[in-house]
Parts: structure tokens; C-alpha cells; sequence
């Protein structure tokens, strides 16, 4: 079994927060995560995935709150008035921390009314795919060793064994735990299923989309657009809708976990700087699927294939960083800049106490000077708050630049980190993951 970072985190806040709310995409591990986590207490888990259960539960929520501590409820938004029971136990025994963990694949501020009862007293984690690091058992530290000492981190890597083919293998696979270990076949066959339920069943409980097509053909053009600069003009035209009605099937995308956007940064930097945000699937494996590329077919070098390996390895960055801060004690903003005489950062890492890492990506295996001029440009506008700027290629190499510019291969995202003891005799089995 894949050890997740999340449960670490979770297992902390059991002890700190009253109520705590594990969301993300569907078929993610949540339910695993909730299950061990109800072993580790000694309590059973509340299925409502299970049509009989949640028949019961339906005319009796306040059923719910009888059991043990914590409460754990598995895709709770199937019954949202749970929540109303919840808050009454609450409202009746003071808040106390531990009272329950939920999960559910949906945001929770999508949902019903009903669904907000707890607001104050609920505290939401996001559970993102599968990271690089936690499949090989590796406990990842980029980010903490760039803020630390950037230069000594660089210095001290040894030259990257990951070919380019390796790079277009894991960028097709993903991190969604049921697409490992499949063939390229079975894989973009489960994918095909995964939209179709998404948009079938997931959706239709949010709101009723009236056309059903065009939820999915919008979601195609977010594949198209992953990595960019976000126009929605551009895909409302391509799937025959109006923009106000293309936005908010975005928006429902997003409540389901399929898309995300990543906003533009430092829009008070400079006046020239871009606010629109970029948009990502949120994971490179779906994207892959929809794009129609395959690990032999991504890595040609016909134009239009390269500008898709290099929308996938950018979407697997982002992924891969929004998923390590996600688990870092002090919150982290990550969001893009671009200049509108386009210099551009893909990535950029906000710390609480204002330091920032910048991150660029090329699907190349070299870099020239060109490579470096919005990261430049964003270390002389930040001054001493900018940390440290890396370009990510799928060269071998790292190495220094120049003033806090830096060359690394895209793999030293997830091979710099420590292998935690109980990682190093443990049998990595994706597949057996809900």
C-alpha cells in the first residue's frame, strides 16, 4: 500500500480540528485514507456510496451521530443533511476536536445550503493523485531544501537517469491510483469511464446539465488548453455555447476535481503583468487521454507533438507542486506570471513569510540564456524576497546559472527527499486503491 502524506497531516488534525472534510477527484484514495484512519481509531465508516445505507440515513441523518469517535462518513454529499445533524451534536455538546472526518469528491462550497451548516468549524483538505514521491516511497523535499540553500541543493545532485521516454511514461500514466499499472489500452479504456461517470453521474448531482455533451466536450478543450493561459471565449466557440454558459460548466469541472485553474501572481508587481490565470487538468494521465497522445506517440518531434509533451511534463509539475504544498505546515500560494511582452514563470511559490521560488519547464534537455528571462525579470522585480528560480528540462544535469537561476532535470521534484524508514520493505500497490 502507497503511504500518504495526507494521512500524516490528517492524523494531526484529528487532534485539533472538530470537524475535517477530505475532498478531491473521484477514485483518488479518499476512501482508503478515511478507512485507515477509522481502523486507527477503533470505528466503523459510514459508506453512503452504499445505496442501502444511504436509504437508511436519508429519512434519519441524526443516525449518523450515535457511533463512535470520530465520526467517519465516506462521500457524505450523497446525504448533505448529515452535515445539519453534525452541527446539532456540536451545537449540543460544545465543539470539541475529533467529532468526525468526512470525505466527499465534490467541493464542499458546490453543494446545497444545507451543506455550509458547518462553516467555522469545518476544515477541508484537498487529496490530490498520487505524487511522484509517494509512489517510490520517497518523502519529498525539494521545496525546503531550494528555500534552505539553493545553491548547496543544486551542487549536490547527482546527473538524472530518467530519459525522456521515462518523462512521456509517467506523464500519460498520472497519479490516479485505479490508471497504474494498466496497459495503454485498459488504461485510456478506465479514463474513457472515468469522464463518462463523472459527467453522467457526478455532475448531475451538483445541477442538472442540460447538455451533457458539452460538459464533455468543454472538458476536451481544457485539455487542449492545459498548461495555457486560459481563454474561455475560445472554448465556449469550439463546443457551441454561449461564454456565460461555457463558464459555468468550467466551474463545474472544477467542483468536480477535473480542472483547475492556477491564477496569475504579482499582478502588482508591474502594471504590464497579465491577470489572467492558466488551467490544468488535474491530472496528466486524463490529460493525456483526451489529447489522444500515447508514451510512444508523445515523444516525436513533429511540432504539434512537441507542444504536447510539453503541455503534459507542465501540467505534471504544477501537479506535482500543488500536491507537496499541500502538505506543508505554513500555507502556500502557487500561481503563474507573465509580462505582456511575454516573459513568463510557469510557476510560482509563495511562502508564507514572502520568499518565492520560481519554476520554469521545457521539454528540452538543454537550455540556452533565453530560458531564463522571466525568471530574471521576476528576481530583480521581488529583489531579496526571490529565492531561488529553476528551469526544469529533461536533461540529465544540474547546475547554476547564475544569481540564484538554476538548471535541474523535472525528476529532482520528487528524488530530492529522504526514504522514511517504513517505505524501504513496503510493496507499492496502486491498483488495490478506491
Amino acid at each position: 500500500m502507497v503511504q500518504r502524506r495526507v494521512s500524516e497531516l490528517l492524523a494531526e488534525l484529528v487532534d485539533e480540528e472538530p470537524v475535517i472534510a477530505l475532498h478531491g477527484p473521484r477514485s483518488v484514495g479518499k476512501s482508503t485514507v478515511l478507512w485507515k484512519l477509522a481502523g486507527d481509531h477503533g470505528v466503523d465508516v459510514i459508506d453512503l456510496d452504499d445505496v442501502e445505507t444511504r436509504e437508511a440515513l436519508a429519512g434519519n441523518p441524526r443516525l449518523v451521530t450515535g457511533g463512535g469517535l470520530p465520526l467517519c462518513i465516506d462521500e457524505y454529499q450523497r446525504v448533505p443533511e448529515i452535515l445539519d445533524a453534525i452541527k446539532a451534536r456540536l451545537n449540543r455538546e460544545g465543539t470539541r476536536p475529533g467529532l468526525a472526518v468526512i470525505t466527499g469528491s465534490t467541493r464542499q462550497d458546490a453543494l446545497p445550503r444545507t451543506a455550509q451548516a458547518l462553516t467555522g468549524r469545518l476544515h477541508s483538505l484537498t487529496i490530490w493523485p498520487l505524487s511522484q514521491g509517494e509512489l517510490m516511497g520517497i518523502r519529498e523535499e525539494v521545496l525546503e531544501s531550494l528555500l534552505h540553500d539553493p545553491e548547496e541543493t543544486v551542487a549536490q545532485q547527482p546527473p538524472s537517469d530518467t530519459s525522456r521516454e521515462d518523462y512521456a511514461e509517467l506523464a500519460c500514466r498520472g497519479g490516479l491510483p485505479l490508471a497504474l499499472g494498466r496497459s495503454d489500452t485498459a488504461r485510456a479504456r478506465w479514463f474513457d469511464d472515468y469522464v463518462r461517470r463523472s459527467v453522467d453521474r457526478d455532475a448531475q448531482e451538483l445541477t442538472q446539465v442540460r447538455q451533457r455533451q458539452a460538459l464533455a466536450d468543454l472538458l476536451g478543450q481544457v485539455a487542449l488548453q492545459t498548461g495555457g493561459l486560459l481563454n474561455i471565449t475560445r472554448a465556449a466557440e469550439a463546443v457551441g455555447v454561449e461564454r456565460k454558459t461555457a463558464e459555468i460548466y468550467l466551474r463545474l469541472l472544477e467542483d468536480l476535481f477535473l480542472a483547475v485553474r492556477l491564477p496569475a501572481w504579482g499582478t502588482d508587481l508591474r502594471s504590464r503583468v497579465s491577470a489572467r490565470p492558466k488551467v490544468h487538468l488535474v491530472d496528466s494521465g486524463l490529460a493525456a487521454r483526451l489529447l489522444r497522445v500515447t508514451p510512444t506517440t508523445v515523444t516525436g518531434v513533429d511540432t504539434t507533438v512537441l507542444s504536447d509533451f510539453g503541455k503534459l511534463l507542465e501540467t505534471v509539475v504544477v501537479a506535482e507542486l500543488r500536491k507537496q504544498t499541500s502538505w506543508q505546515e505554513a500555507p502556500v500560494t502557487l500561481g503563474h506570471w507573465r509580462t505582456s511582452d511575454e516573459a513568463k514563470v510557469d510557476v510560482v511559490a509563495e511562502f508564507d513569510d514572502g520568499q518565492v521560488l520560481g519554476f520554469d519547464v521545457t521539454p528540452n534537455e538543454r537550455v540556452t540564456a533565453s530560458a531564463f528571462t522571466g525568471l530574471t525579470q521576476l528576481r530583480d522585480a521581488l529583489g531579496e524576497r526571490f529565492r531561488a528560480g529553476v528551469v526544469l528540462t529533461t536533461g540529465t544535469r544540474s547546475y547554476t546559472h547564475g544569481d540564484r537561476l538554476h538548471v535541474m532535470p523535472i525528476d529532482r521534484l520528487w528524488r530530492i527527499g529522504s526514504f522514511p524508514a517504513a517505505s524501504r520493505t513496503r510493496v507499492l500497490n496502486p491498483a488495490s486503491w478506491k
